[in-house]
């Protein structure tokens, strides 16, 4: 019988094992191919000049300033509001059909395809507020996009922390509010910013919100204000490999690599603040 356990469990291991291959593999594949074919590309003049000769030389400067103008603005709007009706779901709303819809809602809305997103973003803050096509308008959009993300990784981090925490902390006298504060979110932050993380990932690299809100073909300077256009590495990768003719091999490649740094580099910060954090976790 023990046999039979161990060789169930060294064939369970092995498929999990093949499983956890291919996805990182082809993962691995493609991080070297871009290296391999970007690094060439990479040199100061082209992390900080301007694209030239309609964007066959020069630089993408214009497009990681704008790249990181719209993931900060989505991530500073989505992140309160996330939070606080993850908050208002797992702490204050009863556990009833309407909030059981909202729940699932909120899930569904996670895996709504982007595209459908800048359409949204182009009707309500383009058209309607009439932004325009401006950094507002795309920090807006990409905000409610990952807000789904940031709701549900949020929730998921309150409702793990034990009850008891909550219990001690009422029966000392504490109102619901200063338990959430001082007891409850410290030791939920960690799974927070997991949800961050994730929010990031996906601001940072989307192309079609930003393409009906605020990215420009070619824009060879800097955003003087919110309501300014902006280029955006997504949409300038998107641009050079396929609307604008015998470019470099290591310019797309390069400028796919730097928006490849800069996802990981926030997400770096990001992570470490979270490890930080969790080491001053009490259980």
């Amino acid at each position: 019988m023990m046999k039979k356990t161990y060789r169930t469990q060294k064939i369970a291991f092995f498929f999990l094992l093949v499983a956890t291959l291919l996805i990182v593999i082809p993962v691995g594949i493609i991080v070297v191919i871009i290296i391999q074919k970007g690094m060439p590309g990479i040199n100061w003049e082209f992390l900080s000049d301007i694209p030239r000769k309609g964007m066959r030389a020069g630089g993408i400067f214009p497009a990681i300033i704008g790249t990181i103008y719209l993931v900060s603005g989505a991530i500073a709007f989505a992140l309160p509001i996330g939070l606080l009706a993850a908050i208002y779901l797992s702490e204050y709303s009863k556990d009833n059909l309407l909030t059981r819809i909202i729940k699932l809602a909120i899930v569904n809305l996670a895996g709504v395809p982007s595209v459908v997103y800048g359409l949204f973003g182009l009707a309500l803050f383009v058209v309607f507020f009439k932004f325009g096509a401006s950094i507002l308008s795309g920090s807006l959009t990409l905000g409610i996009m990952i807000l789904p993300i940031i709701i549900t990784a949020s929730r998921e981090a309150l409702e793990s922390v034990p009850y008891s925490f909550r219990e001690v902390s009422l029966s000392l006298g504490a109102s619901k509010w200063q338990t959430i504060r001082n007891i409850v979110l410290p030791n939920a932050i960690s799974g927070i910013l997991t949800g961050t993380i994730l929010g990031l990932g996906r601001a940072a690299g989307e192309t079609a919100p930003i393409l009906f809100t605020v990215a420009a073909f070619y824009l060879p300077r800097l955003p003087q204000s919110i309501f300014d256009q902006a280029m955006a590495l997504p949409y300038h990768l998107y641009v050079i490999s396929t609307q604008v003719p015998n470019v470099d091999e290591k310019i797309r490649y390069g400028t796919a690599l730097v928006l490849l740094a800069i996802v990981l580099f926030m997400n770096l910060i990001a992570i470490v603040i979270r490890y930080q954090l969790r080491k001053k976790k009490k259980w």
